[in-house]
């Protein structure tokens, strides 16, 4: 089901699509912000997502539904219904892990993205670090935050070493494990790029047991992975970095400000500098 329609404020969306459905008192969970929720109507339980930043254009969550249309159910969540800035989606019964599953387990789930068919669109992380300095506090935005833009637009991104449709945000919180096995939500950056940028932007502390893992399933050469991931880190941290700066604008959460300082804090620190840059 899709229609186009003027944007809608929560209650009306419910009362025009889903009669009878009422949001769960307390629905906060993971891959879930703003206005999205949880709603329910006599045991049927249905996700109801609303894009997070209210900023971006419609088409970048109409490339959600997309993407989740042409996934199996094997790695993602059905999609029920698209509406101008609202989206329904199957909810996914499981537990949601607090840490990464194994590596084996993660690099099985990725690899098997990866195998899917190219969804149509690529990652493009350069404009998205341009509209991130854009949209920041003008306050926040430093010299040394425009001196390493700048080395990335002039250095260029990496060319790819295997091109696949990626999740792009791959972190516990977006991992449901439901009965029939780990499955993946939060697809709203999902896009065509680098099998290595999608695990250069995996938000774990030790990605060294998850690239072995990977390297074996993919059947590529280590040391080759390892350095191509090496080249996408310096974007990858500005991304991660610059998006906190992004969000903390956004919405004044004081959580965004301090991850912000942290990633800027490792940036800036020589030695870390001098390894992230060394590729």
């Amino acid at each position: 089901m899709r229609l186009r329609n003027s944007k809608l404020t929560r209650d009306k969306c419910l009362s025009r699509y889903f009669p009878g459905f009422h949001p769960l008192a307390r629905s906060a969970t993971a891959g879930l912000s703003g206005a999205s929720c949880i709603i329910e109507r006599q045991g049927q339980r249905i996700v109801l997502r609303q894009h997070h930043d209210p900023s971006a254009p419609d088409f970048h969550f109409l490339r959600q539904y997309r993407a989740l249309h042409a996934l199996p159910a094997s790695l993602a969540p059905r999609p029920l219904g698209y509406f101008s800035g609202w989206m329904a989606v199957e909810y996914l019964e499981g537990a949601i892990p607090s840490t990464l599953p194994d590596a084996d387990a993660t690099a099985a789930l990725l690899y098997h993205l990866h195998q899917q068919k190219p969804f149509g669109w690529r990652v493009a992380i350069l404009p998205l670090l341009e509209r991130y300095w854009q949209g920041a506090s003008p306050a926040r935005r430093t010299p040394h935050w425009l001196r390493l833009l700048k080395k990335l637009r002039k250095r260029g991104e990496p060319q790819p070493l295997r091109l696949a449709p990626l999740h792009m945000d791959i972190h516990a919180g977006n991992i449901i494990d439901t009965p029939a096995g780990l499955r993946l939500i939060d697809w709203e950056y999902a896009a065509d790029g680098d099998i290595a940028l999608e695990l250069a932007a995996v938000w774990a502390e030790d990605k060294t047991a998850l690239i072995a893992a990977y390297a074996k399933q993919a059947h590529l050469d280590q040391t080759l992975l390892i350095r191509q991931i090496g080249r996408w880190r310096p974007w990858t941290q500005m991304l991660m970095t610059t998006w906190y700066e992004y969000r903390w604008q956004q919405t004044g959460d004081q959580q965004f400000i301090a991850l912000a300082d942290e990633g800027w804090r490792q940036m800036t620190n020589k030695g870390q500098e001098r390894e992230l840059w060394a590729q």
